[in-house]
């Protein structure tokens, strides 16, 4: 496999990221250049984690890792997403609301975005890419788009306003089904 390939692979694993950045972004008060880094270490580190995970279990795991994956990530994004909305709509001023930069949240978030990664870790093997190049690239693309996703949400969490919260959460329900039946009807 060559090299650009192992971009467009990246770039394609990114994109949930991406949004789960973006809402993010919206959802962060007074964001900083810091949680914005904060959010695109953990996810572009779980998108070359993931990959590398697979790549290592490869031969052993691959069917019965397919067969719940899907699963994984629909309920992760659909807790979080389904606590954001409860938590915009019960919330008041003074009671914390949902915080997508706490290390539990976002431990969550990364590990739902990147299953994909897993099961292309899993194809790396059986493809014997060179797994620490195709790693670099994916956790750094990853990174990258994760880090503009963020700030993309700041510009749009300004217009937004009160219902941002409502907003990202239904972003994460909506990824988390999408994967689900991505995966369902194959």
């Amino acid at each position: 496999m060559n090299i650009l390939s192992i971009i467009f692979i990246a770039f394609g694993l990114a994109m949930d990221a991406f949004a789960v950045s973006i809402t993010s972004g919206i959802i962060i008060k007074n964001l900083k250049i810091k949680n914005a880094l904060k959010i695109s270490f953990y996810f572009g580190g779980f998108q070359a984690l993931m990959p590398l995970i697979g790549w290592a279990i490869a031969s052993k795991f691959r069917n019965y890792i397919i067969i719940f994956d899907h699963w994984i990530a629909f309920i992760f994004l659909g807790l979080i997403g389904g606590k954001m909305i409860y938590e915009a709509i019960t919330s008041k001023e003074d009671k914390a609301t949902f915080n997508p930069l706490k290390d539990t949240v976002l431990l969550f978030l990364a590990i739902a975005t990147s299953i994909d990664a897993l099961i292309v870790g899993i194809s790396f093997a059986l493809l014997k890419v060179f797994i620490i190049e195709a790693i670099s690239i994916i956790g750094l693309i990853t990174f990258v788009i994760s880090f503009v996703g963020v700030l993309i949400g700041k510009k749009c969490g300004e217009l937004l306003k009160k219902r941002a919260e409502i907003t990202g959460g239904i972003v994460l329900i909506l990824i988390g089904t999408k994967t689900l039946i991505e995966h369902l009807i194959q």
